[in-house]
């Protein structure tokens, strides 16, 4: 390919709205353009590093046995009804109707899709099966942004496996699994594997591939010692016991009328953030219900909606606040709140509220706590001496705090570490949900009907470009590695134009093509200071520069864009050389 033919509209200037590095660079690097928020047009270099990543996709999927599809985007309400992911998905779901006016969706995933067409298997002679799609999906993300990392159309490789029994999901879940680090190695993504909540997919076993990046909007523990990784949304650690507060022999009120924060009770009443209960007011699926976790540690929403089985949740409002407890945020506690019954007036008799029953849930860290303090239900009042096991009715234990970097690793004792972090992978146990839900049965090894076992595993390709660029650029650009980049060698002839220039120019050119590389000749009329710019600003791996000066004494200068070394190679073995550079990048990994 010649430059003079290509589209590759770079920018000297950075995007005013661009936040990560991956949007800066691939909107200034002419790879894509926004179309409208969360949508993107890729351009010709885009989709150059498209198809190396998807090849490498297809590759590593063959290697595991999985059999490519190709499944429609718009799907039938009624799938998606009968496994209750039409209401559980929400917003997020792009729903439309046809002009007869059935329901139809634009597909987010494709469980309900694949599992409809496992109901022709018939045998236990046909499992295992393992099928994968690259596929748009749609989610409507209410906050689009960071250019592909966060977008509302995308490409998926959707993977699902279907299986006898759960050894034979283990079996698949881990060939996905080891895929998926090849993958993710080959294409230059570091990848941690971390164990994660499954939530709207469902199933028993969830593990996301989080990549490390400021752009990132989940975080990630891990230990360096032992290798512990979760995402914030499933993590646990060995938290160290906090001491107690002064025991009661009951819960002892006091006036707090300028203390409505966890912060100001502890600075003008002297209690210690972790002597304190901090008691949440949610609705769950339109339920209220009270969450408690320690005064000094935050509530995870995905650990609540995975103790509670719920498929939302949200804040209770002042108002909702107000009728359920008696009091305002600032003031709230369960003591005394689980179980109440409504008297004919509207009260109970107790502090004022007009409660029937709470769900109590409390986190783990409050269990066994003694001479702790909570809201009274009474703006401007709160209680001491409060013995969690004695005082509150709690309805169920379950993790829900947020784990905090330093806290000791629950398999090792060391100290953890939070990372920034973006999803480039996903894998899941879904179990029997869908095949359940759609009604897929296989007669077994002694003939009795057996209802399939799924596994879930997905690649969104545009936010693996971008988690490249994140991972894989300096102060001139981007720089791709070799086995994704859109062309993996640069010829670029500078100086005056003469005959031995053109002439060694293009038998360079022609021999790289024999041998198979991808090169680009950068036969512009430009000064060598724009060609060397927009080569570094693209991020083609190397660059062999052609000048008259450099010919007289029969070289060339081959510079590698990942390290900014340059060197000189005779002419008659630069294309042999760089050619071996090439290969030598790509083998180990492809290996």
């Amino acid at each position: 390919m010649r430059w003079s033919q290509l589209y590759v509209p770079t920018l000297r200037e950075d995007p005013a709205d661009a936040d990560a590095a991956s949007h800066r660079l691939l909107v200034r690097a002419g790879f894509v353009r926004q179309l409208m928020a969360g949508h993107y047009s890729l351009l010709p270099m885009a989709v150059r590093v498209r198809g190396k990543i998807v090849d490498v996709v297809r590759e590593e999927m063959a290697r595991i046995g999985s059999q490519e599809w190709i499944l429609p985007a718009v799907h039938p309400a009624e799938i998606w009804q009968r496994t209750g992911r039409w209401e559980g998905m929400g917003e997020e779901m792009f729903r439309l109707k046809d002009r007869k006016g059935a329901d139809l969706a634009l597909g987010m995933t494709h469980e309900e899709i694949f599992t409809t067409l496992a109901q022709e298997l018939s045998s236990y002679r046909q499992l295992p099966q393992m099928w994968y799609q690259f596929q748009t999906k749609f989610r409507d993300e209410p906050r689009p942004k960071s250019g592909l990392l966060r977008v509302r159309e995308f490409t998926m490789k959707d993977s699902y496996s279907f299986d006898l029994d759960q050894a034979g999901l283990d079996r698949s879940f881990d060939l996905h699994h080891a895929a998926y680090t090849r993958i993710f190695a080959r294409v230059g993504i570091p990848a941690i594997p971390v164990q994660a909540s499954s939530g709207s997919m469902g199933g028993s076993a969830s593990v996301e591939f989080m990549s490390p990046t400021p752009a990132g909007e989940d975080l990630v523990v891990h230990c360096p010692a032992c290798r512990y990784a979760a995402n914030v949304e499933k993590a646990d650690s060995a938290l160290p016991a906090a001491a107690d507060g002064e025991a009661l022999a009951a819960p002892e009120r006091f006036d707090t009328p300028e203390a409505r924060t966890i912060e100001e009770l502890a600075r003008l009443h002297g209690v210690p953030a972790e002597q304190q209960i901090k008691t949440l007011v949610l609705v769950a699926d339109g339920r209220p219900l009270l969450a408690l976790v320690r005064g000094d540690h935050s509530l995870v929403e995905q650990k609540l909606l995975d103790a509670t089985g719920a498929r939302t949740v949200r804040p209770a409002d002042a108002d909702e606040i107000k009728g359920l407890l008696g009091a305002l945020p600032g003031s709230l506690g369960a003591v005394g709140v689980a179980g109440l019954t409504s008297g004919t007036d509207g009260t109970d008799g107790t502090d004022g509220t007009g409660l029937t029953g709470l769900t109590v849930l409390a986190d783990h860290a409050l269990a066994g706590r003694t001479g702790m303090t909570t809201g009274a239900n009474q703006d401007g009042v709160h209680l001491r001496g409060v013995d969690v096991a004695r005082d509150i009715a709690v309805t169920r234990w379950a993790d829900l705090r947020e784990v905090r970097a330093g806290e000791p690793c629950v398999q090792c004792g060391e100290a953890l570490e939070v990372v920034q972090t973006v999803e480039v992978g996903h894998i899941f146990k879904l179990g029997r949900k869908y095949t359940e839900a759609l009604d897929v049965t296989v007669l077994g090894q002694d003939g009795a009907a057996v209802k399939p076992i799924m596994g879930s595993y997905g690649i969104g390709i545009e936010r693996a470009i971008a988690a490249i660029v994140e991972t894989h650029h300096d102060e001139k650009g981007i720089a791709w590695p070799v086995a994704v980049a859109p062309f993996e060698v640069a010829v670029v002839p500078i100086g005056k134009a003469d005959e031995q220039t053109a002439a060694v120019v293009d038998d360079l050119y022609g021999r790289l093509r024999a041998e198979r590389i991808d090169v680009v000749l950068d036969d512009r009329d430009e000064r060598p200071g724009v060609k060397f710019a927009d080569i570094e600003l693209v991020g083609i791996p190397y660059r062999i520069t052609v000048g008259p000066r450099g010919l007289k004494d029969g070289v060339v200068e081959v510079t590698t864009r990942a390290t900014g070394e340059t060197v000189q190679v005779p002419v008659a073995e630069a294309a042999a050389q760089v050619a071996a550079l090439v290969r030598a990048a790509v083998a180990p990994l492809a290996g």
